[in-house]
């Protein structure tokens, strides 16, 4: 929101300059994110009137002026610009003004003496190019002080306001928010009522009621086209940064920055019979002011006659209805849009008004007949013609109910004790109903406060009207205690240490992800939607970590980081009968060589054997369980299902090929995905005797058939819990010359201690007999020789 600080002042005039009014607005939520002069610091400039122009004698493009200044005798002045003429006013710089970067002084030009200079508005810091003088009104004072006369002791103010805070997208939204705060009187422009005349109205229906609960329209006939908008209507709308369209439109636009109301304007001759508010229908279409073509949709509110559609409601209005140059007659359209039919249809059609603006964040409902007369007003003021009566449609308009406001209860959150005097006193500065019943005060919501719906929300209007500045900063006293920390619940950050320390870089990345993304990755679960993605490329909640993994490593290799280590722990999102769940993952992506360039160790790429020894790093000292499986994401070959006390947690493998080509990669990456709790849970460490006998191992090498895995020979040995026996582990693979060509070799290391005695040779021999009567009886595995 932009405004002129004269303006505003011209309706609300507290006793304090310019940056202390910034402070205030700021600190009362309304921060002024920017306060520029509308003009550069000079003096001395004054409005000049010439009185004659003659050719300079030495110069072609050079003239010698004579000009009254208001000082008695005229000054001669040299001026080489274009339009100078006799009779126009002009600001003239006389001897000693100073401009931005220079002083004016008594000069000679080629030969010529000059006594000041004439301006254009680039030397007066008003705009940033110029091609002439800036020529003044014909009755501009001569001799005035040309700050005075234009008005450029002024700041632009710039808002950035809040959505919630719509009533104040209006200057007098703005000037009860300083009359309030400062206590100063409000001046509001009073509307003098307008002669109505009895003519012929469009007939008025309203199909569409819950999206347009009131509709107002008002023909003015009888205007003048040549009607010119007043020099001071101008300079208010280009400094709230809107330019001048012509005398009409200029009204609508100025009424909207005043009171926060949206206006329209058709040419009264374009519309054929009565006035719909309706639905767009399948198939419409609409030339709008800006000369873009649209195709309605069904869930866009139009206002239509009976040729056809003529604006987009709430939004802008068609370009076959709009007012022109030779527009005799109008019909004034003011109405309270219901937000929820207006939000998101521009930004559909990639359209950014002002109306849709305000219209998405409710305008004031009760305001749209009083908008509609202060826009009727000024343009039969300036345009002359004749106000017909009122035509008004209603339906069901939002409701204000009362809220329950309690000062002891704002006293507790703010810390700080309120009267109910002090209270009530601020309620009425806010121009606030409210009903007194002692220790509660039962307050009614104006109608342009949508923004207040519960009693915080009137309490925090206490806070400020107080002043945040004034709420003392009281430290909080509270007992420190020790949070317990569960011997059997590791805590997350343990988990990130462990990847961290084994070289692994923590990320986050978004939650709402690509939904070809869910489609590669996770093809077998429907992705949760959401109804406003920020982006289209982020259109769904993710069900696993691995999109955004792999979007990282992307953008690494776009930067030239051929090895990348990357791992996140966070909530992926799933839909269920009951509704949604949220499991916590810990995911992982490892990529490019597997230890850093150096001399000690010859350069290899990381393979699916080193991230899963991250695995079990990262879970020791339970033991994870790997078994070949299939994922449609990762490779066929090298994917495994990780397990953890007999419960599947998760996966570990290489990016599929097809999907590595999808990607661009140049080669696969390894990924892992676990869930993070089961991680969390732990034994609690139990005491053990250490032996002081000596331990004893024996190596038992067995040839069984390929497709048998390791993980079952060690699962069954270690089943078998022979006495003893306190590691069983493998330590040697061998396929090839001299074994059969669908048979190997897993040499296995037993490892045997007793705390009471050593083992002797027997003792031994019978348990590795055990085993590998076990291994023949269950696996068909034969003893190598």
């Amino acid at each position: 929101m932009k405004f002129s600080e004269q303006w505003l002042r011209s309706y609300v005039n507290p006793p304090m300059d310019s940056a202390a009014l910034s402070h205030l607005l700021t600190m009362a939520g309304l921060e002024v994110e920017a306060m520029e002069p509308v003009a550069a610091d000079f003096s001395g400039i004054v409005v000049g009137h010439v009185l004659t122009v003659a050719p300079h004698p030495d110069a072609d493009r050079l003239r010698v002026c004579e000009v009254d200044a208001g000082t008695g005798a005229p000054l001669q002045i040299v001026c080489g610009a274009a339009n100078v003429s006799a009779g126009v006013r002009v600001p003239c710089a006389m001897v000693g003004a100073k401009l931005p970067g220079f002083e004016i002084k008594k000069a000679k030009l080629r030969g010529v003496e000059s006594l000041g200079m004439l301006c254009s508005a680039r030397e007066l810091g008003m705009a940033e190019e110029a091609d002439g003088l800036l020529l003044l009104a014909a009755d501009a004072p001569v001799g005035r002080d040309i700050r005075e006369y234009l008005g450029l002791n002024d700041k632009i103010f710039t808002l950035k306001l809040t959505p919630n805070r719509s009533d104040c997208l209006s200057l007098m939204g703005i000037a009860r928010e300083v009359a309030a705060l400062t206590g100063s009187e409000l001046h509001l422009p009073v509307v003098p009522a307008v002669a109505k005349t009895a003519q012929a109205t469009p007939a008025i229906r309203v199909a569409a009621g819950a999206a347009c609960p009131r509709y107002c329209g008002q023909v003015i006939s009888g205007l003048r086209p040549d009607a010119q908008t007043p020099p001071w209507m101008v300079e208010r709308l280009l400094r709230s940064g809107v330019r001048s369209l012509g005398a009409v439109v200029d009204i609508t636009n100025y009424v909207m920055l005043e009171t926060g109301q949206p206006l329209h304007a058709f040419d009264l001759a374009k519309l054929t019979g009565a006035i719909d508010v309706r639905m767009a229908h399948a198939g419409e279409s609409l030339t709008l002011l800006n000369e873009q073509t649209i195709k309605l949709d069904d869930d866009m509110l139009v206002i239509a006659d009976q040729a056809g559609v003529l604006a987009l409601a709430g939004i802008m209005g068609g370009a076959a209805s709009g007012v022109g140059a030779d527009t005799t007659g109008i019909f004034l359209e003011s109405a309270f849009f219901h937000p929820d039919y207006i939000a998101g249809r521009a930004r559909r059609l990639g359209l950014s008004t002002d109306a849709s603006h305000r219209f998405e964040r409710g305008v004031d409902y009760a305001a749209t007949q009083a908008a509609l007369a202060r826009a009727a007003q000024l343009i039969v003021e300036i345009c002359g013609g004749n106000a017909g009566v009122v035509s008004e449609v209603m339906h069901e308009l939002p409701e204000r109910a009362a809220i329950r406001l309690r000062p002891e209860r704002a006293g507790k959150l703010l810390g700080v004790a309120f009267s109910r005097e002090e209270v009530a006193e601020w309620l009425r500065r806010l121009q606030f109903d409210y009903v007194d019943e002692g220790a509660v005060f039962r307050v009614t919501p104006p109608s342009y406060r949508f923004d207040l719906t519960i009693e915080s929300d009137l309490i925090e209007e206490l806070a400020r009207l107080y002043g945040y500045d004034n709420i003392p900063a009281i430290a909080p006293v509270a007992d420190l205690t020790m949070l317990p920390q569960p011997e059997r619940q590791r805590p997350l950050d343990r988990l990130r240490d462990i990847l961290v320390a084994r070289d692994y870089q923590e990320v986050i990345t978004y939650s709402f992800v690509d939904a070809a993304w869910e489609a590669a990755l996770a093809p077998g679960v429907q992705p949760i939607a959401l109804k406003n993605p920020i982006a289209s490329q982020m259109g769904v909640m993710r069900s696993t970590l691995w999109g955004g993994l792999i979007d990282v490593l992307k953008s690494n290799l776009n930067r030239r980081q051929t090895r990348v280590r990357v791992t996140e722990i966070g909530n992926c999102f799933l839909a269920n009968d009951a509704g949604y769940d949220q499991p916590l993952r810990i995911g992982g992506l490892a990529f490019g060589g597997a230890v850093p360039e150096q001399w000690g160790e010859s350069a290899r790429d990381v393979d699916f054997y080193d991230v899963k020894a991250d695995l079990e790093a990262l879970c020791w000292p339970k033991v994870l369980k790997f078994a070949a499986a299939r994922h449609v994401a990762l490779h066929p070959g090298q994917c495994a299902s990780v397990s953890l006390d007999g419960e599947h947690i998760g996966w570990l493998g290489v990016l599929h090929p097809a999907l590595v080509q999808q990607w661009d990669l140049p080669s696969a990456p390894v990924l892992f995905e676990l869930a993070a709790v089961p991680l969390l849970h732990r034994d609690v460490p139990l005491h053990a005797e250490i032996s002081r006998f000596q331990a004893v191992r024996r190596d038992l090498a067995v040839l069984v058939n390929q497709e048998v895995e390791v993980q079952t020979l060690l699962d069954a040995m270690q089943s078998a819990r022979i006495a003893g026996v306190t590691e069983i582990a493998l330590f040697d693979v061998y396929r090839g010359k001299g074994i059969d060509s669908d048979k190997k070799s897993l040499a296995f290391r037993v490892s045997m201690q007793d705390n009471q005695k050593t083992f002797t040779d027997s003792e031994v021999d019978a348990a590795m007999t055990h085993l590998t009567e076990l291994l023949q009886q269950q696996f068909n595995a034969q003893l190598r020789s």
